[in-house]
């Protein structure tokens, strides 16, 4: 069976860490072009390396961008287009979570940062990658939204209104562009374990997060954390074009807790 990806490129954005650099990792296994973009550029020349580990011969850009400032998202789009001439899939996935505090202690300029990041970022990336797509007449894009952008997460109430928010503009853009041969979907992951989420645990107890982690997952179904794997296939089905007619959905990938009474 030929690679899904075979001379396919696909953009993803906080590819520097955590479900990007999963996801990039596999698809690339599977014949992708990269275009990688993360604020850190030396995260970004980490997950090269461990790309080129499992898919020695994949071509990889990598480019620094704050997705929040949308001239860089522009840049980003651009500078992708030049070196490859196409975006065939985007994982529009990079975010923040924030601080942990009550909605009246919720410090408003973390507020602020969350939403431009979490919000306005994925905002910003389907604006510009979507015309891209409907020249091309066909293109797939997955945005990352959360458990927290469907059901109320504790003391994250930047983090809920912005992944919330992505699953709305998500649906939007669903709709709008479907006859165009795009389709927009959106993962909405749970505890999974990545850097961003062990933060989230130390957070909870600084002196044993593992703790923490452990007491979190007894709620869930799988009594467990999600490996990034899980995601980046996900992932990458959605993006590999197999099924297009799925179109806005907003799906869990958490272990069943989110169907949990």
């Amino acid at each position: 069976m030929a690679a899904r990806f075979e001379n396919k490129v696909v953009l993803i954005t906080g590819g520097g860490s955590g479900l990007g650099r999963a996801s990039a990792i596999e698809v690339a296994k599977e014949g992708a072009k990269l275009a990688l973009v993360d604020v850190n550029m030396e995260a970004l020349k980490a997950s090269k390396a461990l790309i080129g580990e499992q898919a020695e011969q994949t071509d990889v850009l990598l480019l620094k961008a704050d997705v929040s400032d949308e001239e860089a998202v522009k840049g980003y789009v651009r500078e992708t287009m030049s070196r490859f001439g196409r975006i065939d899939g985007f994982f529009n996935n990079a975010g923040i979570e924030g601080k942990q505090a009550p909605t009246e202690n919720y410090d408003s300029a973390i507020f602020s940062k969350v939403i431009d990041i979490n919000l306005k970022g994925v905002f910003y990336g389907m604006k510009h990658v979507l015309p891209v797509m409907k020249k091309q007449g066909k293109g797939f894009i997955v945005n990352t939204s959360s458990v927290g952008g469907i059901r109320a997460v504790m003391n994250q109430v930047a983090y809920g209104a912005s992944k919330h928010a992505v699953a709305g503009m998500t649906k939007d853009a669903a709709i709008e562009y479907a006859e165009h041969g795009i389709s927009v979907n959106a993962i909405a992951p749970g505890a999974i374990l990545t850097d961003m989420v062990i933060n989230s645990f130390k957070q909870i107890d600084p002196d044993d997060w593992q703790g923490a982690s452990r007491e979190f997952v007894k709620d869930n179904p799988a009594k467990r954390l999600g490996d990034p794997l899980e995601v980046a296939r996900l992932v990458a089905f959605l993006l590999s074009g197999e099924a297009p007619f799925l179109n806005g959905a907003i799906i869990p990938i958490d272990g069943g807790q989110s169907a949990k009474y």
